[in-house]
């Protein structure tokens, strides 16, 4: 058998490393480095030796020099030549390689019993107590382009944690919607189907499009808003462009897709003549099912309207849940104003009065309502005659009340009323 030896790395070798690489990986200690970054490191000028038998490459060491520092990205043996000491003499042909570089200073990150570790510690590098921090962007580069073309984007993490109030609706939602989504091993085990489409349903500003956004942030995934309005064409021109938008959609390996006011193009069909958005239904009736054989990607449908909907747009088969976003409660409208009033000034609030003021007020009201008497206290302050200093006074439980008494709510009882019964009728949990 021939003895091994150490030598320059060569174009040549670049399939035999990427075998070696393969078989150094333990899938359940996954490398902090993967194989593109191994193989932008010997595209970019890095330094990299092999360890051949013959002409069979049996190892590999690849680093990236930056200024006087070089990252070690790969250090990996085949199977059958672990264990000899190869690994070290991998290393000390590459130090000498990268010294002659300007190089002073070699740095590598392994994963605790990662292939490597032991010829590290023989070689004389010493662990440092470090905090690695390593987050994972689920958007392929190759989707930016086509994100920005379908006027998605990838929304701030930390979306779903500041969502005040509607702590049941949270709660439903990261049940049923996002922990199968967010753990898809995890549900299969337990024979769950991660949710495709889901519908959600309430009176206007009750937060159906901010929790939309919400569970795309949660699961850090892309958010993209198709707007049939926007789609150009009409009639026959739009259900294509709607196709195409669809199709576009699909190229994305992970996304959230939402449609607003869905009522518009998802209506009751019927009438003499068709309507010529008869057309657009049909073709997101076909649309759903297609959709929904992909994994990684969810529907989300809003409406202000549910009624309106054409009967076979709800049917089971084309959304798993029919979710109400109604009204906050008095505990989830308490959340709201303390999440609008200065921090500063919150505990001399009478937040109980504020709560029992704002019944009927949806999120965006409160929020309107908040704002409005933040401003009402300033120009108080700036402008007015009250006893309060400039710059030390800040809002106070009047200008909140005022503030509302001004603001006209969203909903009605009779709207609420409406609400219940759709909920006792059509929702689907």
């Amino acid at each position: 058998m021939s003895t091994p030896r150490v030598r320059e790395f060569h174009e040549d070798d670049l399939d035999q490393v990427v075998r070696v690489w393969e078989e150094s990986r333990s899938p359940d200690r996954p490398a902090v480095y993967g194989l593109s970054e191994v193989l932008g490191a010997l595209r970019d000028g890095g330094t990299a030796v092999v360890l051949t038998v013959g002409e069979v490459v049996v190892g590999a060491v690849v680093a990236r020099v930056f200024g006087d520092r070089g990252w070690i990205v790969l250090l990996a043996v085949a199977d059958d030549w672990r264990g000899r000491g190869l690994g070290s003499a991998m290393l000390t042909e590459l130090e000498t390689r990268l010294i002659a570089r300007g190089v002073h200073r070699l740095s590598a990150l392994l994963v605790e019993g990662q292939t490597g570790t032991r010829a590290f510690r023989d070689s004389g590098y010493e662990t440092r107590d470090l905090t690695y921090f390593e987050r994972v962007v689920p958007l392929q580069p190759q989707e930016v382009g086509l994100l920005d073309a379908l006027g998605g984007r990838m929304l701030p993490r930390g979306l779903w944690q500041r969502l005040a109030g509607m702590e049941h609706e949270k709660e439903l939602i990261e049940r049923r919607v996002v922990l199968p989504l967010d753990d898809p091993d995890l549900a299969e085990e337990y024979g769950v189907i991660p949710p495709r489409a889901i519908v959600l349903f309430g009176p206007p500003g009750t937060g159906k499009t901010t929790f939309a956004k919400a569970v795309a942030s949660r699961l850090a995934w892309p958010f993209v808003e198709v707007f049939p309005s926007r789609l150009a064409g009409s009639g026959d021109g739009l259900a294509l462009a709607l196709r195409e938008t669809f199709t576009e959609i699909d190229e994305l390996e992970h996304a959230v897709v939402f449609i607003d006011e869905v009522e518009e193009i998802a209506g009751v069909r019927g009438g003499k003549p068709p309507s010529p958005l008869q057309g657009v239904t049909n073709e997101l009736l076909k649309i759903i099912p297609g959709f929904r054989e992909r994994p990684g990607r969810l529907l989300v449908c809003a409406t202000n309207f549910i009624r309106a909907l054409d009967p076979a747009f709800l049917r089971h088969g084309r959304f798993d849940y029919v979710i109400p976003i109604g009204a906050p409660d008095a505990a989830a409208r308490a959340a709201i104003w303390r999440r609008y009033i200065p921090a500063g000034v919150l505990e001399r609030i009478d937040l109980d009065t504020l709560v029992a003021a704002s019944d009927l007020f949806t999120p965006a009201d409160i929020e309107f309502a908040a704002r409005k008497g933040s401003q009402r206290a300033l120009e108080t302050a700036v402008y007015g005659d009250d006893d309060r200093p400039r710059g030390t006074g800040g809002p106070t439980t009047a200008d909140y009340t005022a503030a509302l008494t001004e603001t006209r709510p969203t909903l009605t009882t009779a709207i609420v009323d409406e609400f219940t019964e759709d909920i006792e009728t059509i929702a689907r949990l």
